[in-house]
Parts: structure tokens; sequence; C-alpha cells
């Protein structure tokens, strides 16, 4: 996987053996399963088979978001197909098939391996290829032959007759309401992944990101070496920076409309304030926070996601922060308490999940990543 970064890919689909609606619909449920999000669906076009002869083949393209390179999703195709049945016979080139996938497109990649090659060839002479793809990314420019698909469908030699059916396939993410809500906030301790769900879950479901810009705090690695000295200013510039970002941010979406996704709550504030002010300054930091968030939009669900403190120190270690290495356990033990406390003096109030993780590898292993959305959800 690369990180946390995307590929877009279009991927065809096609069935001419048994219940061949049924088995594209089983494909669909099975990439978004096992290999990332299915963000756009095409109709389903019956079409004659080409080059061969047999039973007129159900086609449809999908769009798909993967964070998986396309050597392995070929494999991922592959082992799907097989999966469902298909039996391919040596030197094997058309015949039927229960199903059939293949990599259309992965963003501009250009690749050429005897395995795999990227844009597929054969793109431009199928018409039961463009005609679905068409209907989902009519401008998307081939990146070799520099033409859009409405072009290529224009121009292309296959003759045959399609009919675009009446059938409809599911989308598998719609059991999923997250792209319903108006404000989802993913909170967490140091290190317990806040940030990497927030941003899977908005680049899977089309959400605007809210990072909290921790990164350029010039008092935090300050506060690592000297915590009692630099704890209010720290707190302060927090303080004031959330602010600002909660003003430059959240306030520009429309949460009627908009689909809102942060890996922060304002209120952390508070707590991480209470664990390292003394009582003095907390009240005074009470007083200011209180003032400056009266109005303040609170999240339709709010996560809160629990790593015990081992899992939390490898995680801390594992992503290098220099000024983060010598965080002490108590010091996480500490806040993993004040999120506790805030919580049980939210719970009736907000809709707060709270999700064990320490034994999820929701980063990796798109099975972890699922079932956190399930009970998201």
């Amino acid at each position: 996987m690369n990180n946390l970064s995307y590929y877009t890919y279009y991927i065809a689909l096609g069935s001419n053996l048994g219940s061949v609606f049924k088995n594209l619909q089983k494909a669909i449920d099975l990439i978004f399963v096992e290999i990332g999000a299915i963000t756009k669906i095409s109709p389903v076009y019956s079409s004659p088979a080409l080059g061969f002869k047999g039973e007129e083949f159900n086609n449809a393209v999908i769009e798909l978001k993967s964070r998986e390179n396309p050597e392995s999703v070929l494999t991922l195709l592959l082992n799907i197909e097989n999966k469902m049945g298909r039996i391919r016979e040596n030197g094997e080139r058309y015949s039927s098939r229960v199903i059939d996938l293949d990599i259309l497109y992965c963003d501009a990649l250009i690749l050429t391996e005897a395995h795999l090659r990227v844009p597929h060839p054969e793109i431009s002479n199928r018409r039961f290829v463009l005609e679905p793809l068409q209907d989902i990314a009519p401008q998307y420019k081939h990146p070799v032959i520099q033409k859009t698909t409405v072009q290529l469908l224009e121009e292309t030699s296959d003759n045959s007759k399609l009919k675009k059916l009446e059938v409809v396939l599911k989308n598998p993410m719609q059991k999923y309401a997250i792209q319903n809500l108006s404000y989802l906030v993913v909170e967490g301790n140091i290190g317990a992944g806040k940030t990497s769900l927030s941003k899977q879950i908005a680049e899977e479901f089309g959400g605007k990101l809210i990072l909290e810009r921790f990164k350029d705090n010039a008092f935090l690695p300050k506060f690592y070496e000297d915590a009692t000295r630099y704890a209010f200013p720290l707190e302060m510039s927090f303080l004031a920076d959330r602010y600002q970002q909660f003003l430059d941010d959240i306030q520009q979406f429309d949460l009627f409309s908009d689909f809102v996704v942060a890996d922060y709550d304002v209120y952390k504030s508070l707590i991480f304030a209470e664990v390292t002010l003394q009582n003095e300054e907390f009240e005074l930091y009470k007083k200011l926070f209180n003032l400056m968030y009266k109005d303040i939009s609170r999240p339709d669900v709010y996560v809160y996601l629990h790593q015990n403190t081992t899992r939390l120190l490898e995680n801390i270690k594992k992503r290098g922060r220099s000024y983060e290495q010598n965080i002490p356990a108590e010091y996480l033990q500490r806040i993993h308490r004040g999120y506790l406390d805030f919580i049980k003096s939210q719970a009736r109030h907000r809709n707060i999940k709270i999700i064990d993780v320490t034994e999820l590898d929701f980063v990796h292993n798109r099975a972890d990543y699922l079932e956190l959305l399930d009970v998201i959800i």
C-alpha cells in the first residue's frame, strides 16, 4: 500500500454465464470489501459476445478508489474471479465466463508490463466498455491516445449494438450512512490513529476534511522538554489556533449540505488543559474557552478511538516525530482519563462511540477498517 494516498481506478465488469446480473453485483460487493471504495457505478448494458459465439454479456464499469497499487489490484481482481468460479483455459482469449474484471485506467499511469498493461490496450475498440464508461467518466482522457471517452466512443470501429438495461447495480457503500452525516469527529489519544481514520473516511465518502494544525506549534517541542514552564503558553496557543481554524474551516461549510470529517473536537482543548495546567491557570483558561466557543457546532457523531498505552507508545515511536519520542506513559494515561471524564459528562448530549482499536489495524487491513465503519454507524 502507498501510505494513505489513493489511486483512482476504472474497472470493467462482464458476465455471460449463470445469473449474470447477480454475478456483477457479487463482484462489486467483493471489490468493495477487498480492494476499496466504489465511488461510481455505470448502468448495465447487454452486448453480444465479441470474437466468439456465446450468450450475451452484461457489462458495467465502476470507479474505484483504493490505496492498493495496480499490481496488487490486478492480483486481487484475479482472486475475486477465482472465488466466483471463473476457470481459465490455457491460451484463453475469448470465451464465456462467470465474471471478467479488467483494469481500464489507473489515474494517468502508463504501465507496459507483460502481465499488466494500463491503460487497457483494447479500450478504444470495445463499445461495451466505452458506453458504460461514458456514463460515469465522459471527459476522462486516455493518457496515451489523449482523447476523452466521448471522443473514443464516437470514433470506435466496434459497431456492436448494446442495450441499456433497467436493472441497477447497488453500491455496497450505501449500507454505511456516513455520508448522510453533516459533521463527524474522530478523537483519541496521541497516536491513536484519529488522523488516519479521518483521512480514510473523508477520501472514500467524499467528505470535507479538517485536520488539526498542531505541527506548526512552536511551543509543542518545548513543552515536551519542560512541561511546567511551557504548559500555559502551549495551551493558550492551541486555544487561539483551534479557534482560528474553527472560523476558517468549519464555519465555511454548510453543515446542512456538506459532510465534514474532523480529526479533533474543539473540546479537546479543555481535556488537555486540565491535565497540563495548574488549577488557577485552568480556571482562567476555561473562562476564555467558554467565551470563545459559546455558539459552537456540535458533531452528529463523536468517535473516540481507544488504544492501550503500550500500543500508543509503539505508534508514536513508529511515526518518528522527534519531540514526541520521550512522552511518558503516565501522561498518556492522564490524557485518556481526561477524555473518559469528558465523555461521561457529555453522554446525554452527544452521539458518542467509544471504540477499542488496540487489536485493529484499520490503516493496513481493510477488514478492520470496515469493522470500524460498522460500529460508527
